[in-house]
């Protein structure tokens, strides 16, 4: 793939298409839901504020992967419940005139000083907050290396350029949204626990912020500053990094100076899987996400999902089933390829799935005792907010990034402006306990100095015929790889423009526990016909927000997901 890209634009039609089905959930009225008709790319992400600096960077030239790192610097700002710079995630970028589709992982790592039972009391059990709310709950934070490299290679603007817009909004403020004073508010427990946290997102009296009001981060506005001017290096061994470690010691962490130091974001090979006669392209291990996506596409692939309809029973059925098979083999074979030997090639084969759908009752579900992680042998020779772009000289990234839970550890670094992450917990921190998604792992994800924490993570882009057609992904924990399934299975088997693919009704199934999960918007005839097969349906809130684009011979179709009410498409 060529490095720093130029745009040369042309004239396509960009729309953002409205859901027409009637069973999906309403579309919250607004500009942000209503991109203006443009001609030359589309930028799709959770905050408008966000979507406009993307937008904006496009129209004065940038290329798609410029206006990914403004738009992940600016959420940095606007949205700091997950975006980040104190995390960590994955970028998926596809190049249509060399051909080339390559990923940056930029996730966190365990500090030098990790080891497997540290999560663990002198018994051997579980200590949650631990790993959740503690300095120890962070891991080496990696969004700022992830977006510096792909700018570096990819991009076609300098750090100071696409950093700036973010720099504004920190130092100048922004109108809050609804939305950022309830999860302040909804957090305050949490996240006044700490001095540096509370005088971050407090005012000097204590009093919550309300919507409307303008909220400053000068603090931040000068980390990003120092940032943009000193280049990377500055947040890992600079007046930033000391801030950092000053923090993690004062709440007695283990993370050092020389860990971030030695902190490196990784180019990566995505997975590469077919489905019908689409290439998927997702995000590979310390992902399961792509691994996964490949793996239940490929079980899915020999059935008529357009015949059997979008929430019908029979289609509930057979993907949730699908689901389970593949969540139980992430409990056992995904984790850091670094340290252990992840079956990708195995766990994608379409031998394999064969095998796993030939134990699929059509009628009947499977429970999830009696099943387990397959056996690989005979086909061997692992708070988050994601946010697409695309533009017309046929580059396309797709990025998601986060803190883990929302607003991170709710610690902030004292004198820098951000928070911390709490990456930690979803390491195993005991194989065989579920982390606080539910989800079991084992030794393949253990706590170990350096390792990079599994992620459900699944930026992904899917080519049809060498173009660039479906750029995706979600936030939402272990729900990521049903949710991005999910837009995929609505757009190509059941023809749905982009909004109704985004905005149609979930369902997640991971094995353990053993309950299909769904959205309101479903029949309850469908429900009912679920239970009867011996379904767990549990009705619970919403899952994920997947912002997507989809490219045809229409152009740019931007589908912002309405169970975010910040949520945007732009195209210009």
């Amino acid at each position: 793939m060529p490095r720093k890209k130029r745009i040369t634009l042309t004239c396509l039609l960009v729309t953002l298409i409205s859901p027409l089905a009637a069973a999906q959930p309403p579309i919250i009225e607004g500009e942000r839901f209503h991109a203006e008709p443009g001609q030359h790319a589309m930028v799709v992400t959770s905050h408008e504020l966000a979507s406009r600096v993307g937008r904006d960077i496009l129209r004065e030239g940038g290329n798609a992967v410029d206006a990914a790192v403004a738009i992940g610097f600016a959420l940095a700002v606007v949205q700091p419940r997950s975006g980040n710079i104190g995390g960590g995630g994955f970028m998926v970028i596809s190049d249509e005139k060399s051909g080339d589709v390559t990923s940056i992982d930029y996730r966190e790592t365990a500090p030098a000083g990790a080891f497997k039972t540290m999560f663990q009391d002198d018994e051997g059990n579980v200590i949650e907050k631990a790993s959740r709310y503690s300095a120890n709950a962070s891991g080496v934070p990696g969004t700022v290396a992830g977006m510096a490299m792909a700018l570096d290679r990819y991009g076609a603007m300098s750090l100071d350029r696409v950093m700036a817009p973010a720099i504004r909004l920190a130092r100048d403020g922004f109108a809050i949204p609804q939305r950022f004073a309830d999860g302040l508010n909804e957090s305050r427990e949490q996240l006044e626990k700490n001095d540096g946290t509370r005088r971050l997102f407090y005012k000097g009296d204590g009093s919550d912020w309300h919507a409307g009001e303008v909220f400053k981060q000068p603090e931040l506005a000068a980390t990003l500053t120092r940032i943009a001017r000193n280049g990377p290096r500055e947040f890992y061994e600079g007046e930033t990094a000391g801030h950092l470690i000053d923090t993690i010691r004062a709440h007695e962490g283990i993370m050092t100076l020389e860990d971030l130091k030695n902190y490196r974001a990784v180019e990566r090979a995505p997975i590469h899987g077919t489905y019908r006669d689409y290439d998927i392209y997702a995000m590979a291990p310390p992902s399961s996400g792509g691994i996964h996506i490949v793996q239940i596409l490929n079980m899915l692939e020999n059935d008529d999902l357009t015949s059997m309809g979008f929430g019908s029973a029979a289609t509930m059925h057979l993907m949730s089933e699908a689901m389970r098979r593949a969540y139980a083999d992430r409990s056992k074979y995904l984790g850091d390829p670094a340290f252990f030997d992840v079956p990708a090639r195995a766990l994608t084969s379409k031998d394999y799935a064969r095998t796993l759908r030939a134990q699929i009752s059509p009628d009947r579900a499977t429970p999830s005792d009696s099943i387990g992680p397959g056996n690989l042998t005979p086909h061997e020779s692992n708070e988050t907010t994601h946010y697409s772009v695309a533009d017309d000289s046929g580059l396309a990234v797709a990025n998601t990034y986060t803190l883990n839970f929302s607003y991170g550890s709710g610690i902030a670094v004292d004198g820098a402006g951000f928070l911390l992450n709490n990456e930690m917990d979803d390491f195993s921190a005991k194989p065989g306990v579920p982390n606080a998604y539910g989800l079991v792992g084992g030794e393949a994800n253990a706590v170990a100095p350096g390792k990079r924490m599994l992620s459900s993570m699944t930026p992904t882009i899917v080519k049809h015929n060498g173009k660039n057609f479906l750029v995706t992904g979600s936030p939402g924990g272990s729900r990521i790889i049903t949710t991005t399934l999910g837009v995929i299975t609505n757009v190509i088997d059941h023809g749905m423009n982009v909004q109704s693919a985004v905005s149609a009704p979930r369902f997640h199934d991971q094995w353990l526990p053993d309950e299909l999960r769904i959205e309101d918007g479903f029949s309850p005839d469908t429900l009912h016909l679920l239970e009867g097969m011996g379904h767990h349906v549990i009705q619970q809130s919403a899952m994920g927000a997947s912002q997507s684009i989809l490219i045809n011979d229409d152009g740019f179709q931007g589908g912002a997901d309405p169970r975010r009410e910040t949520s945007s498409a732009m195209g210009l």
